[in-house]
């Protein structure tokens, strides 16, 4: 059997962009691998909504002509990308996860898949998503489970389940999430990945709102980095995207040396952490404190009440779309779902609007805690991976979301955290680094990320050749 470290489906985008440009290796040649995984793997994985697999070829096949008469799109044409369901391809169902029939047809691409394109990346297809991205798992009424690539007994992660997992299972190098509490870092932590929640509107997005970012999910930093060169440009469909500084997508590591960095340990609400994730922190904190870093504690900073109102004005949001269904479309939305979002039902006006508020609370919080550092370490998520069909890590519908206490915050704070492998389990799960950062400094946390990935040690790596 071909290793993963050599067939060309698990090259990272750096290998296969300088292959293209010296003509050792042809995209064409590549996406016949990919599409080798996916039919070998999408039975029991379920990563993919859509794949048109004469879809992927004949894109392959005008990348390597392009790379043939000189004249690619870019240093990273021809390398297959993935982009989850709910980023809009034009002509195509956005279903959102849900079986509800007669999903919307998008009427054109999503910033992000129009940035693909323009480079000359093949999408292997759209990744799949539980019901409305509101479970942190890949269970869906639309498409079943969506399992982990490290262990199909274990859990995706999610929302942007079928990205990690297309990620780890090696559907090529790019893969592009959405997160509004976790959504890109839980899947990122869980499969062993670099998942960024960049700066806020840094990723334009068709659909903005408060909280709601776009991202990488990639097997190296170093990708990571290549695929926000691509993705990471203001678009005018989004009316929260800003014009951030130029950003330099270098994948040079950057050792932090001099830097302020901030580890938490307890995020003031949510789930306890597991010891293994604490011990696997601490470890990183040390690597960072025997670099030169100067590395403090930081306290909790966002209590229960704030994240529970956050949670409860989600479900109100959630229940104004289930609302508007009729009874049949209702019968179809994942049970689950349903019962989480009817506890939506029963608030008040003004409960809604003081739940609206947490966002703002959430955000001030956050900020001010984090404003003296450069960098704040902390967990991912208190627990490891868990069952695959399982929705949650906590199973009843009514108890608040108590395993993205570390990672909401910078979602509504805007601020930028990446997730990058930190440990694995004596069982095998891995455990995610959540490093986070000031607003508009994705470049340097990803080459941060980047250096961590060279002194973390042997045995915090994935061992990819447990997916082949």
């Amino acid at each position: 059997m071909t290793s993963p470290e050599t067939r060309p489906a698990f090259l990272d985008a750096g290998t296969l962009a300088a292959r293209y440009a010296d003509g050792s290796l042809s995209p064409a040649d590549v996406a016949e691998d990919v599409i080798a995984r996916v039919v070998d793997r999408e039975p029991e994985l379920n990563a993919l909504y859509l794949f048109d697999a004469e879809e992927v070829r004949a894109d392959a096949a005008a990348s390597a002509e392009r790379w043939r008469s000189g004249a690619p799109l870019g240093p990273f044409d021809g390398v297959p990308a993935t982009v989850k369901e709910n980023l809009a391809r034009a002509g195509r169902p956005k279903p959102s996860g849900t079986a509800i029939p007669h999903p919307p047809i998008a009427e054109r691409n999503a910033p992000t898949t129009d940035r693909l394109l323009e480079a000359g990346a093949v999408i292997v297809g759209s990744t799949t998503m539980p019901d409305w991205g509101m479970l942190s798992s890949g269970v869906s009424s639309l498409h079943g489970v969506t399992r982990g690539a490290l262990n199909p007994a274990h859990t995706s992660g999610g929302s942007s389940a079928g990205a990690g997992t297309a990620a780890a299972a090696g559907y090529g190098p790019f893969h592009v999430g959405t997160d509004i509490g976790g959504s890109i870092r839980l899947p990122g932590s869980w499969q062993g990945l670099t998942a960024l929640k960049p700066s806020e509107g840094l990723i334009p997005l068709d659909v903005p709102y408060d909280g709601r970012a776009a991202g990488p999910l990639t097997r190296t930093a170093a990708d990571a980095i290549r695929l926000m060169s691509i993705i990471g440009r203001p678009d005018p469909r989004d009316y929260l995207t800003r014009p951030y500084p130029a950003m330099e997508w270098s994948t040079e590591p950057l050792v932090p040396a001099g830097m302020r960095v901030a580890v938490q340990l307890d995020a003031g609400s949510g789930l306890p952490v597991e010891a293994e994730t604490l011990a696997a922190v601490e470890r990183a904190a040390e690597r960072f404190a025997a670099a030169g870093a100067t590395v403090e504690p930081l306290a909790p900073f966002v209590g229960a009440a704030v994240l529970d109102g956050l949670v409860d004005f989600w479900r109100s949001r959630s229940y104004a779309d289930y609302e508007a269904l009729s009874e049949a479309e209702r019968a179809v939305v994942l049970p689950f779902i349903a019962e989480w979002c009817l506890a939506g039902a029963g608030f008040s006006a003004a409960q809604t609007v003081r739940n609206r508020n947490m966002i703002d609370e959430m955000a001030r919080l956050t900020r001010a805690a984090t404003e003296p550092f450069d960098l704040v370490l902390s967990p991912v998520t208190p627990v490891a991976a868990f069952p695959a069909e399982d929705p949650m890590p906590i199973t009843d519908p009514l108890a608040t979301m108590g395993h993205i206490s570390f990672t909401v915050p910078y979602n509504m704070s805007g601020q930028p955290a990446v997730s990058i492998g930190a440990g694995v389990q004596a069982d095998g799960r891995t455990i995610g680094l959540q490093i986070a950062a000031r607003i508009g400094a994705d470049d340097r946390l990803l080459r941060v990320a980047r250096w961590f990935e060279e002194v973390r040690g042997e045995d915090a790596e994935v061992d990819w050749s447990r997916i082949a």
